[in-house]
């Protein structure tokens, strides 16, 4: 029988203990003292009518759902028509407190176990006891509520032959009493009305039919050959055609390219390198009309093959060739200093694309 009631009471404080490791966030922890009066209504074991008693206890919050605390109490009971004078109960235990919720009225369920010394009639001697009940605490103040519960109490005193025929003992305890807690008590901060930002709204991405992203006339929609070099000529589908290399210039009657020739034309090869297309190109030769038509016919062959040979050397893979048209083909007239620059030119040409 003693074996079977200390499994129980000890399988209901595990599981308890169990229950505070899950129990949520919380934000009250403080410690508190708790005196409380008694009424102690005894078994027939004890062949005692019931008594009065008190006690203190000191505990902690320890979540939403549960307190712990140590208890101290004092209970006497006078016997049954004064046969075996009265009993002194002095004892403590270690509770466990488990509450279904807390707000202003706070119910809870409580086991202890604990020791308790047992004095009648001369004798005395002490046991084992666990306890197990309900309760409530009802919050009056921040720091004062008033607490109650009720508790069966289980006793064995080991064989210390202080009742005949028996050493467990079977009571019903009540408890009324109040709480303080300590400190302040936390008090979680008002939600507040946060505006809601209305969500930004992203333009649509532009359609490609109103982009034109190396600026040569032909929408990116149409474009078959994106990134065209600057300033070239080219067809319906954006590839290039042509393009005159403004600025690419000689010393004077001969096919040595100048310092700035050179610069302009690192920039082409550059681009021409970077350019997926990689087409056969034509660098076509031009001169004005001043000297003899085979002067300048020779002249211009010679001019477009030192700009092959340029760029070749600056690692341009396109099969290159040079072709000169001396004077044949002007752009402007050469009977002025104008048209004469206009008409030395050369002139990049692609082959179909």
């Amino acid at each position: 029988m003693i074996k079977k009631h200390l499994i129980a009471l000890a399988v209901a404080s595990t599981s308890m203990l169990s229950l505070a490791a899950q129990a949520g966030d919380f934000q009250d922890d403080r410690w508190y003292v708790a005196p409380f009066g008694s009424f102690i209504q005894p078994g027939g074991d004890r062949d005692a009518k019931g008594g009065w008693g008190g006690g203190l206890g000191v505990g902690k919050i320890i979540n939403e759902h549960f307190n712990v605390e140590l208890k101290g109490f004092y209970q006497g009971l006078s016997t049954d028509g004064g046969r075996n004078g009265r009993w002194d109960l002095t004892g403590g235990t270690a509770d466990a407190q488990y509450f279904i919720f807390r707000d202003k009225f706070s119910p809870y369920t409580v086991l202890g176990l604990g020791a308790m010394n047992s004095s009648t009639n001369g004798d005395s001697g002490v046991g084992f006891i666990g306890e197990a009940g309900a309760g409530f605490t009802y919050e009056l103040h921040d720091n004062f509520l008033i607490r109650s519960d009720v508790r069966y109490r289980y006793n064995n005193n080991f064989n210390a032959k202080l009742q005949p025929g028996t050493d467990e003992f079977h009571d019903l305890v009540v408890n009324v009493g109040f709480v303080v807690p300590l400190g302040a008590k936390h008090h979680a901060a008002p939600k507040l009305d946060v505006p809601v930002t209305p969500a930004a709204v992203v333009a649509p991405a532009p359609s490609c039919s109103t982009l034109d992203g190396d600026n040569d006339g032909v929408n990116d929609c149409n474009d078959a050959c994106a990134g065209t070099l600057a300033g070239a000529k080219v067809d319906v589908n954006g590839c290039p055609v042509s393009l005159e290399l403004k600025g690419v210039n000689f010393k004077v009657d001969s096919a040595v390219l100048t310092p700035n020739a050179k610069s302009i034309l690192d920039s082409v090869a550059q681009n021409l390198i970077n350019f997926p297309q990689k087409n056969d190109i034509e660098v076509h030769g031009h001169t004005s009309s001043e000297g003899s038509d085979s002067h300048n016919q020779k002249l211009s062959e010679r001019r477009s093959q030192s700009v092959v040979n340029y760029l070749k050397q600056k690692g341009v893979t396109n099969r290159l060739s040079a072709r000169g048209y001396g004077e044949k083909l002007p752009v402007a007239d050469n009977s002025t200093q104008e048209g004469r620059e206009l008409n030395r030119r050369v002139e990049l040409v692609w082959s179909a694309n």
